[in-house]
């Protein structure tokens, strides 16, 4: 560790001992580090799912260094391994199931009588759920969790809505829900969390009026937003080859309504695939018309390029099918297609030098925030509650509802950017200082609770 990086953690070290003295002295007497196990790496064919990882673990590093994390990963795929052992040296990685009467093997009950609270990662309705029930149910440890999203409307089968709905009609459909409407397996782990970040307002206020019992029940940001992760020389070559000059162009990042998750997985297509593939079928011309206008509009009036890219591995080819193919001549040979799919570190190299990154999906707008670039989501009615965090952190103005927003709107929004991109750069500080403070609240609260056990 060099002498900086030292005296950057003594320095948050020392702060964090002034504001909970308790934690440290007990931390002190214990002669061992405080111990996070960390259930989160979801799945790795989303840049999104494995920034999650990366966001919390550099966040933890940067206000709780002196804490030990063991990662409980759910897949490790893509490079995704490699990513997180290279930019965390100190990282454990336990992995394992659970068997009968949810019993974990050997190496995982290890990690489980060893560490002191168990953390949730970022992702939607809470994943892994049921083994946060077991473990606190074996170990009497607490559990936390770390910004995850409840939709209690959005998706396909029991009284759910397959269509979705705008933000606002989800959060006014949840808040009408009884106050059982709750699962029980939810509410058993949600009533003995520790404490219970929610990563939209939406999902807090539906808990809320539900009537958790976790002593902490707040929003707290994706975790994906703290991942400082970069891979400057793969971006900035892929940048030169393809004569993406910084500032000049922008990146748009297409979405289906529903991921088609038979096809990537190569699983048997089920009757729920056939109402989400209607969906898409009968929505997916009508939402990239609207991004293929805006790319129009800004290479006409900018000159600029338009990079093509992708969050989720299937739309490597759904970009150059729904974004690229259709395009005028004159405007095609402005846009370049991203034909391959990438790990969130590159991505945040190349967005940090984009003018603006347009994106259906959620979390490439949060690399791109984390990274200094305006950035815009266009959301899909299907795509849960999480959206609400761009307008609980600031970020309302370059939030769009898919439905309610035309190409020309948005180009009307990324025009202002073009005109004025330092002022758009400062907004993008404004955000991130108000996101920084919910960060910093979130590993304040994982270091008290963690300091009140040891």
């Amino acid at each position: 560790m060099n002498r900086r990086c030292f005296l950057q953690r003594s320095a948050t070290a020392a702060a964090s001992a002034a504001l909970f003295p308790s934690s440290f002295a007990a931390a002190a007497k214990s002669a061992r580090p405080p111990r996070i196990l960390l259930r989160s790496s979801w799945q790795s064919v989303n840049i999104g799912d494995i920034g999650h990882t990366p966001g919390a673990l550099s966040l933890i590093e940067k206000y709780f260094p002196e804490a030990e994390v063991t990662l409980w990963p759910g897949s490790l795929g893509h490079g995704s391994r490699q990513l997180l052992t290279a930019g965390y040296p100190r990282l454990k990685i336990v992995e394992g199931s659970l068997g009968k009467d949810d019993k974990p093997g050997a190496a995982l009950a290890k990690a489980w009588d060893e560490t002191d609270l168990y953390l949730s990662g970022s992702g939607s309705g809470f994943p892994a759920s049921n083994h946060a029930v077991a473990f606190q149910k074996a170990t009497g440890k607490p559990v936390g969790v770390f910004g995850v999203s409840t939709d209690p409307i959005s998706g396909v089968g029991g009284d759910r809505d397959p269509e979705g709905g705008t933000l606002k009609s989800i959060r006014e459909r949840a808040l009408k829900l009884p106050p059982t409407h709750l699962p029980k397996d939810l509410r058993y782990i949600m009533d003995r969390a520790a404490f219970f970040f929610c990563r939209d307002t939406i999902s807090r206020d539906y808990l809320k009026a539900q009537g958790v019992k976790t002593p902490l029940l707040e929003f707290g940001p994706d975790a994906q937003l703290g991942m400082h992760l970069r891979d400057d020389a793969k971006g900035f070559a892929w940048l030169k080859e393809h004569r993406l000059e910084e500032g000049k162009f922008i990146c748009v990042i297409p979405r289906l309504r529903y991921t088609p998750y038979y096809r990537i997985r190569n699983t048997k297509r089920v009757a729920s695939d056939d109402i989400k593939d209607a969906i898409n079928d009968r929505t997916t011309e009508k939402d990239h018309t609207k991004l293929r206008e805006m790319m129009v509009s800004y290479v006409k009036a900018t000159g600029n390029k338009v990079m093509v890219c992708a969050e989720m591995t299937y739309q490597v080819e759904m970009g150059k099918e729904v974004l690229v193919d259709p395009l005028p001549a004159e405007i095609k040979k402005n846009v370049v297609w991203r034909d391959s799919y990438w790990l969130p570190d590159e991505a945040a190299s190349i967005y940090s030098k984009a003018q603006c990154v347009v994106s259906v999906e959620c979390h490439s707008p949060l690399i791109a925030l984390h990274n200094g670039t305006p950035t815009f989501y266009v959301r899909q009615p299907t795509d849960t509650c999480k959206g609400q965090m761009y307008r609980d952190f600031g970020a309302g103005e370059w939030f769009f509802e898919i439905d309610e927003t035309n190409g020309a709107q948005l180009w009307s929004r990324l025009e202002a950017i073009h005109r004025d991109p330092a002022k758009a750069r400062a907004k993008v500080k404004s955000i991130m200082t108000t996101v920084a403070e919910r960060q910093k609240r979130m590993v304040d609260v994982l270091r008290q609770t963690v300091g009140a056990r040891i």
